[in-house]
């Protein structure tokens, strides 16, 4: 029941930000969802984390042609993490981590804010076409995790990644991939007119797919460090990271194609 409260409040609170909210608006949620899962991932990596978010914003708001070089100064700025690391050992793995959570957090809310603003052409709902690719791509694995959640349960018998997460299932995953043709084949199609039903679905499968890897990689980097959750922010869910793991890499997967068939 917590679990379903905490989604009936989020949920809203997407689609608003998604589709309606002005752009400042947006931008503000955006950096404040993205310096929450960094604060998680810090955490469970030990990370060094005041580079990463100081890295993490100028990444966020920087025009798209400056963030090859902010990639680059950031991987220089991490790599002097060490010199002041009493174990050297230890501090290599700092860095590293810390770049790879810079890429992997604020990467993906990078891609999301590109996303957002691909496409002005006007769209369902009085919404632009880049929102709806957006909104697409937070709500596949929303609804894709719920199929397997309850699929699983009822129909799991086979273990999907055992080591990294006992719960999931085959038959879960099928049942999340499934979920995500339909929607996608339903609401693109409905969104964005236009968009031919094959591709749509074709988009849907892709977008989850890459979810449920996102998923799985998180739950690594968890089993890696000997937590269940990211943290406690969202009752039901954990962490935020564990609420967006999945988002994290349907987004940028989303985009990569949106770009790839402009």
């Amino acid at each position: 029941m917590t679990r379903l409260l905490t989604a009936l409040v989020l949920v809203p609170v997407g689609i608003y930000t998604a589709l309606f909210a002005p752009w400042w608006l947006f931008l503000a949620v955006t950096v404040l969802i993205a310096l929450q899962c960094f604060r998680e991932y810090a955490h469970i990596t030990q990370s060094f984390a005041p580079l990463g978010y100081a890295a993490g914003v100028l990444l966020l708001i920087a025009p798209q042609r400056e963030w090859t070089l902010l990639v680059i100064l950031t991987c220089l700025g991490a790599m002097c993490v060490p010199l002041t690391a009493p174990d050297l050992e230890r501090g290599v793995a700092r860095a590293a981590a810390l770049v790879m959570g810079i890429l992997y957090v604020f990467g993906a809310w990078k891609s999301a804010i590109l996303l957002h603003d691909s496409a002005a052409t006007p769209a369902a709902l009085g919404a632009q076409t880049g929102h709806h690719w957006l909104l697409f791509a937070l709500s596949v694995n929303w609804i894709g995790d719920t199929a397997a959640y309850y699929a699983g349960r009822r129909f799991g018998r086979h273990k999907l990644a055992p080591v990294v997460s006992p719960g999931k299932t085959w038959e879960g995953a099928a049942a999340s991939a499934a979920s995500g043709i339909i929607f996608g084949a339903v609401y693109l199609t409905f969104a964005i007119p236009g968009t031919p039903v094959a591709l749509a679905a074709l988009f849907g499968l892709v977008a989850n797919a890459a979810g449920q890897l996102g998923d799985l990689a998180e739950s690594a980097i968890k089993r890696g460090a000997g937590v269940k959750d990211s943290g406690g922010l969202l009752p039901g869910h954990g962490g935020a990271l564990d609420r967006v793991d999945s988002t994290m890499f349907s987004v940028p997967v989303v985009y990569a194609l949106v770009t790839l068939l402009r």
